[in-house]
């Protein structure tokens, strides 16, 4: 039995945008600065794994229908921009290692917390804010959205 790609990873990732919680404009954000386009239906099936492994990165995780453990990420709107800002980074060859275990570091070198979920609203802000700095310093203000 043949099956689309394209239409199923254009699928994956509506569910993973979903699922992450994202609106359309940090959507878009995401599908430019990944791809240059703005619509899935524009990309080509590398491109839409690229998409992919950037929601992936933001913290979605594709689940079997048998799959019982879950990741437990942060998924809060501060946690979100907070890894936006960071693969924004990567991008930019600022930040050498774009995962979420080297962003856990960084924040606990920054607010002495191992993880983004076990931040206050307080130091979540302090994170944004230096993470902002850094982008505004770089020349990368792709995006503004309030956490």
């Amino acid at each position: 039995m043949k099956f689309n790609k394209k239409a199923n990873l254009i699928k994956l990732i509506h569910v993973a945008k979903t699922k992450l919680g994202l609106d359309d404009d940090i959507y878009r954000d995401i599908l430019k600065s990944t791809t240059g386009k703005d619509s899935s239906k524009l990309l080509t099936p590398a491109q839409l794994d690229a998409v992919l492994d950037r929601l992936k990165q933001l913290g979605f995780e594709v689940e079997s229908k048998d799959k019982t453990g879950v990741k437990n990420l942060a998924d809060d709107k501060q946690s979100k921009l907070i890894r936006h800002l960071w693969l924004q980074l990567h991008e930019a060859g600022a930040v050498k290692n774009g995962s979420e275990q080297a962003l856990a570091k960084f924040v606990e070198n920054r607010v002495h917390v191992s993880a983004l979920q076990f931040l206050s609203s307080k130091n979540a802000d302090m994170i944004i804010n230096h993470l902002r700095s850094w982008c505004k310093r770089l020349g990368i203000e792709r995006l503004i959205i309030e956490a």
